[in-house]
C-alpha cells in the first residue's frame, strides 16, 4: 500500500498533513525523526528534529510513508562537514543541481563516483591467515589438530596465508554498495551503477546486519581506497533506524544525526589546529566525575590537554546562539565541566548566531568565565576553517593550567 512522501524542513514551522491512523502509528514508533503534534482539521504537524536523510516506515497493515528529512545546509557545505579529515581533507565531488536538493541521493551518487574510480584502478588484495583441512599440505601443518586425528593422515590440518579480495576494506565497500543499491529515494541510474560495481568484488563476502565494521588500517597500500571508505562507513553508520521496542513498524533509510555531525567536524577540525600548538583535544572521555563520590558522570563534548593536564573544555551546540546570553542549561552545564577539571574557563561553541564575536560570562561567586562563539556553517570551506583556526586562537588564548588539579581520573 502506498502512502504520503513527506518532506520536512530541519527548522521553521514544519508542515501540515492529512494521516491516516497507520501512518501516525508509523511516526511514533521512531519519535526522534520528527516531531508529531495534532492540527487543527484532524491534521497534523511535522517539525524537524535535528535530522537529515530519507526513512521509508512500513506497518503490518501494509501503511507506508516516505519521509524526507531535509537539512539547513545545503547539501554540499555537508557533505564537507562529513567528509572532512585533518591532513587529508577529502574534497566531496562536485554534486549537481539536480542533486543538491535531496541528501541522499546526493550520498548514493557520490560513493558510486568514487566507488567506480577506485576499483578502475583494481580492487585491492591482501593477505588472510586461513585455517582449514586439506587432501595436501599447504603453508603449515596445524600439529596439535592433527595430532588428534590417530591413524587418519587425510585431510591435512593446515594454516596458510590467502592472497584474496575477501578482506576488510573491501567487505566494507561491498556492503555499502549493497545497502546504497536498495535505500529508497535513490535514482534508478545511481542505483544500476551501485549494483554494478557490486560485480567488481567477486569473492569478497558481504558483512553481516548488525555486526560490528571489520577494522582497517591506513597504509600505503590501501590509501587509494581512503576516500571511498570514508564514504562507505559513512553509509553504514547512518542505516540504523531502529523503531521503539515493541512498535508495529519497520524502517529503512539513511539518517544522520545532525548534532553528531557538527560535533564529530569541531573535534577533527579544530584538534587539527590545536595539535600544530602542542595541545591534545580528547572528545567524549567518559571518566569525569562531578561530585567527591564520583557518582555523577560528566561526558565533556572536548577536553583540551597541554603536557598531560587539562587546559580547557570545549562543548559544541548545533543551535543558534541567543543573545544577550546562552541558555541557564549551556551555561550550567560548562560550570560543572569546569568545576570537576579545575579549570578557569570554558568554551560554548554554537553552530549559528546573530553574530561570530564571542560573549564572556563571569559566574556569580566561582571565578569561572564561560565564552560562547558561534560558529557560522553555511559558507566555503576555505572560509570555514579559517574561522575554525580563529576559534583556535581565542580558545588557545583562554588556556591555562588547572586552577587545582582534578582528583586522579578526574
Amino acid at each position: 500500500m502506498t502512502g504520503p512522501d513527506l518532506t520536512v524542513p530541519e527548522t521553521g514551522p514544519g508542515i501540515v498533513r492529512e494521516l491516516t491512523g497507520d501512518q501516525v502509528a508509523a511516526l511514533l514508533a521512531v519519535p526522534d525523526l520528527v516531531r508529531l503534534t495534532p492540527a487543527p482539521g484532524g491534521r497534523w504537524r511535522l517539525r524537524g528534529n535535528q535530522k537529515a536523510g530519507t526513512v521509508r516506515l512500513r506497518t503490518p497493515s501494509g501503511a507506508a510513508v516516505l519521509l524526507r528529512l531535509r537539512p539547513k545546509l545545503p547539501v554540499r557545505d555537508l557533505l564537507f562537514l562529513l567528509s572532512y579529515a585533518p591532513g587529508d581533507p577529502w574534497r566531496p565531488d562536485p554534486v549537481t543541481a539536480a542533486e543538491s536538493d535531496e541528501l541522499l541521493p546526493a550520498v548514493a551518487s557520490l560513493l558510486a563516483r568514487t566507488a567506480r574510480r577506485t576499483l578502475d584502478a583494481g580492487v585491492l588484495h591482501g593477505y588472510r591467515t586461513v585455517e582449514e583441512d586439506l587432501p595436501l599440505v599447504r603453508g603449515r601443518i596445524r600439529t596439535a589438530d592433527q595430532l588428534r586425528r590417530v591413524g587418519l593422515p587425510l585431510p591435512v590440518a593446515v594454516r596458510y596465508d590467502d592472497h584474496t579480495p575477501d578482506i576488510a576494506e573491501n567487505r566494507v565497500l561491498l556492503t555499502a554498495l549493497r545497502l546504497a543499491a536498495r535505500l529508497p529515494d535513490v535514482p534508478a541510474g545511481t542505483r544500476r551503477s551501485l549494483r554494478h560495481l557490486c560485480d567488481h568484488l567477486t569473492g569478497v563476502r558481504p558483512l553481516r546486519a548488525g555486526t560490528p565494521l571489520p577494522r582497517w588500517t591506513p597504509s600505503r597500500l590501501n590509501a587509494r581506497y581512503g576516500p571511498v571508505l570514508r564514504l562507505a562507513e559513512l553509509v553504514l553508520s547512518a542505516r540504523s533506524v531502529q523503531p521503539d521496542g515493541g512498535a508495529p513498524a519497520t524502517a529503512d533509510g539513511f539518517v544522520l544525526d545532525l548534532p553528531e555531525v557538527f560535533e564529530r567536524f569541531l573535534t577533527v577540525a579544530l584538534g587539527e589546529v590545536l595539535a600544530r600548538r602542542g595541545i591534545r583535544c580528547a572528545g567524549q572521555e567518559a571518566h569525569h566525575r562531578l561530585d567527591e563520590a564520583r557518582l555523577v558522570r560528566l561526558r565533556p563534548d572536548l577536553v583540551l590537554y597541554r603536557a598531560g593536564r587539562p587546559v580547557s573544555v570545549v562543548d559544541a551546540k548545533y543551535v543558534l546562539l541567543a543573545r544577550p546570553a546562552p541558555s541557564t542549561d549551556h551555561l550550567g552545564q560548562l560550570l560543572g565541566y569546569c568545576t570537576a577539571l579545575g579549570l578557569p574557563h570554558g568554551h560554548l561553541v554554537y553552530a549559528s548566531g546573530v553574530q561570530e564575536g564571542p560573549t564572556h560570562h563571569i559566574i556569580r561567586r566561582t571565578g569561572i568565565t564561560v565564552t560562547a562563539h558561534a560558529l557560522g556553517l553555511a559558507r566555503p570551506p576555505a572560509e570555514l576553517l579559517a574561522a575554525v583556526a580563529d576559534l583556535a586562537d581565542r580558545i588557545t588564548a583562554t588556556a591555562s593550567g588547572p586552577v587545582s588539579a582534578p582528583a586522579s581520573g578526574s
